[in-house]
């Protein structure tokens, strides 16, 4: 009865990470929904919707002792004001590449993301790699490389991307929240500054809320929803599925991204970026063997493993 529960469960555990990463996977298809309102403006909507709808659900669940606890340390709540500045920068760069059509390159940065990470820790937290982990690496510079040659610049949107989320899991692991309950507390801090540039916005005549009919104005509302639904599908993932699996599934949305950009919204590809792309995927497979590999060893092996196959509820896309 017991194998046949877990079972049970790991199977609905697999289902809310392939819903998770599939719906981060296909945001690039709602966001354009959301013009003519602008990549600020849609940003600034994301923020106050999400602080409703996660604030509802936690009233519904009656879940908010630990906001007591966060209010009374102030390390954790610079952390935290440190984390929605982050994820602002993410959020707002990610609305605008989408819809700016630079799909596929937002779809790189998160494909580099574990490879920053990675570099990150080695920085930050003076984490010591394998070999194969540092081959990885070294092949993720050589793909930026060859992009940066291809576009005649480096390409700034995937390593923005990359950058602020690889911080703010960084960041998020310090704080050590829940998915909704993190959402929760940095919506909160995003909430004034975003509701104040919306009345600022609808003041001068710039606003399309109430300007662009009522099923623009659902839409704009439906944003907390987009943000709130897969981190909660993560949640439940999180808890029944093993870590080096949540690995795999992560690289679903992305995968999905770049699939959109280059089918649904005919982005082009010259070789130059499949060159790019071709790099950043075998520096995944490399990454991703060597994890699998040492996530069968015995515990003391692990730490570094963590850092490559970590999945911060990614908030982002």
């Amino acid at each position: 009865m017991v194998a046949g529960t877990s079972k049970s469960e790991g199977r609905i555990g697999l289902l809310n990470g392939f819903a998770a990463y599939g719906m981060w996977g296909l945001v690039p298809l709602f966001w354009p929904l959301l013009k003519p309102a602008g990549a600020t403006e849609i940003l600034a909507h994301r923020m106050v919707w999400s602080l409703a709808f996660v604030g509802v659900a936690l009233l519904v669940v009656r879940r908010w002792a630990w906001a007591g606890e966060l209010l009374r340390q102030p390390r954790r709540l610079a952390l935290v004001v440190v984390a929605a500045a982050v994820i602002t920068v993410n959020w707002g760069v990610y609305i605008w590449a989408v819809n700016s059509g630079h799909v596929v390159e937002a779809s790189l940065g998160y494909f580099i993301n574990p490879l920053v990470t990675i570099a990150m820790g080695v920085l930050i937290l003076k984490e010591r790699l394998r070999p194969a982990q540092w081959v990885a690496v070294g092949v993720g510079f050589a793909a930026v490389l060859v992009l940066t040659i291809g576009y005649g610049h480096p390409p700034w949107i995937s390593l923005c991307l990359a950058f602020s989320f690889a911080t703010y899991g960084l960041v998020k692991k310090k704080v050590n929240l829940g998915g909704v309950e993190s959402l929760t507390a940095e919506t909160a801090v995003q909430f004034l500054p975003a509701l104040a540039y919306l009345i600022w916005l609808s003041a001068h005549g710039h606003a399309t809320f109430a300007t662009e009919g009522t099923g623009h104005a659902a839409l704009l509302a439906s944003t907390g929803v987009v943000t709130a639904l897969p981190l909660v599908c993560f949640g439940a993932a999180a808890i029944r599925v093993p870590l080096s699996t949540l690995g795999l599934l992560q690289y679903l949305a992305p995968v999905f991204q770049f699939l959109l950009g280059v089918v649904y919204f005919d982005e082009a590809m010259p070789p130059e970026r499949w060159a790019g792309f071709g790099l950043v995927w075998l520096a995944l497979v490399l990454l991703t063997a060597d994890a699998w590999r040492f996530a069968r060893r015995p515990k003391r092996h692990v730490e570094v493993t963590e850092a490559s196959m970590a999945t911060p509820a990614p908030a982002d896309a």
